[in-house]
């Protein structure tokens, strides 16, 4: 619900919401001041009219008998009629008494009680009395009230529907969008095929967002599909001289045992063997990184795998007084490849035993938790600076402290490869001291 009422259909719907009631607010609020003003003007010309009759009496007595007449059937509650002669005496259904808070009408019907409400009162003086004639406003302020009704019955059923027809396309923007951002996901996580499937309800803005995803994918899945074949040819292509190269120094040490030349043949041998580990390690990445593999994904005991690879890596351990233990469950299945799984662990083990000192503490966990299972490999050594955490996944990066040890740079693009197919997040945190290379697994 958070993200619908942030949602851009569901916003516009408010904006134009606020903009429909600001301009119902502002039409009733005039429509209001125009009929009300033509309800008092029509009181006053009511007024105007009244006084004229009167004025057309020929005498005092006339006017008064007149006015009795009038406001013997005349409530005061509507109509005020009073004449107050030259000797004093009132005639009529009311009288005007005036005190401190103003001028007040009294009823001469009633025991001379005052009159609630407000007047519009007209008075002149007629041989010698006051005549007065007040009107109630009664009906003027009954405007208000229906005014007030009258928005409200026409605003609050337009806010309803408005907002229930933005929560309705913020919903299905919400899906539409969701669609994107899914595609985006598996592309992002090394699926090279994954496409944003349109419908024929989209809009067309999201259409050509949709459209634009896709053929960006394409030019991406081509790209990296050439990348990867390039590199794949490469390898293929100088893998088997550098083969022959490596059998011909076999050959060579045979020949010469000893002495200098043996010497320069033995590291000749080392170095050749490490290029061969470089192909052999783009082509396994090469492989990882394509996805076809997901296709043979089958349940792998991942707890029975890290405790197979803790005691293939103790012997090398214990030769540098390294402490190499496993803590986790008897078994934990996830779905996936089982031999690129191991190889996963094996480079973190090996990555771990080679950056840190002679009697380290290398330790292998795995545990379950609301995301899903997490494996971790943690050691006590150096660790990774948090500036570079974010590149020693690059393939053939290296931190500059490790440039003089064992390695090709490759280990962590592997991993980070294998996480990947397998749609597992790869997390480098600190140990205090040291470093904790997390792997979570989606959830089952």
């Amino acid at each position: 619900m958070r993200a619908l009422w942030r949602s851009m259909p569901l916003r516009l719907a408010l904006v134009l919401v606020v903009l429909f009631g600001t301009v119902s607010l502002l039409s009733l609020g005039a429509s209001y001041a125009v009929t009300r003003a033509a309800f008092e003007q029509s009181i006053r010309d009511d007024l105007a009219q009244d006084l004229a009759g009167f004025r057309a009496a020929p005498s005092a007595r006339a006017v008064a008998l007149l006015v009795q007449a009038e406001s013997a059937g005349t409530n005061p509650n509507r109509l005020v009629l009073s004449y107050v002669a030259r000797n004093g005496q009132i005639y009529g259904n009311g009288a005007i008494a005036r005190d401190d808070e103003g001028f007040h009408i009294i009823s001469l019907e009633n025991g001379g009680t005052a009159l609630n409400g407000e007047y519009l009162a007209l008075n002149a003086r007629l041989y010698g009395g006051r005549l007065t004639i007040a009107r109630s406003r009664a009906e003027v302020e009954a405007l208000r009230p229906v005014f007030v009704n009258i928005l409200w019955i026409s605003l609050l059923p337009t806010v309803l529907i408005a907002l229930s027809g933005g929560l309705i396309l913020a919903r299905r923007s919400q899906r539409h969008v969701e669609v994107i951002r899914s595609a985006l996901d598996r592309f992002t996580g090394g699926d090279m095929t994954a496409r944003v499937v349109t419908g024929r309800r989209w809009s067309d803005d999201l259409l050509r967002i949709g459209d634009a995803v896709n053929d960006m994918a394409g030019a991406q899945e081509r790209s990296v599909t050439a990348l990867r074949q390039v590199s794949s040819d490469i390898a293929h292509d100088l893998k088997t001289p550098v083969q022959r190269v490596s059998l011909r120094l076999e050959a060579l040490a045979d020949v010469v045992p000893e002495g200098e030349a043996a010497v320069l043949v033995a590291q000749s041998r080392d170095e050749v063997a490490g290029i061969s580990a470089v192909f052999t390690s783009l082509l396994q990445l090469a492989q990882v990184e394509n996805g076809a593999l997901r296709a043979a994904f089958t349940p792998v005991d991942l707890a029975q795998l890290c405790r197979t690879m803790v005691e293939v890596y103790e012997p090398a351990a214990a030769t540098r007084a390294q402490q190499l233990q496993y803590d986790g469950p008897e078994t934990l299945t996830v779905q996936g490849e089982k031999n690129l799984l191991g190889q996963m662990i094996a480079n973190l083990i090996e990555n771990a035993q080679r950056h840190t000192p002679d009697g380290s503490r290398i330790g292998v966990s795995l545990h379950e938790d609301a995301d899903g299972p997490v494996l971790c490999v943690t050691d006590n050594g150096a660790g990774i600076p948090p500036e570079e955490r974010a590149r020693v996944t690059q393939r053939l990066y290296r931190l500059d402290r490790s440039r003089h040890t064992p390695g090709n740079g490759l280990g962590l693009s592997l991993v980070d490869g294998v996480a990947r197919l397998h749609g597992a997040d790869l997390r480098f945190d600190d140990a205090k001291p040291g470093l904790k290379v997390c792997v979570t697994f989606p959830a089952s």
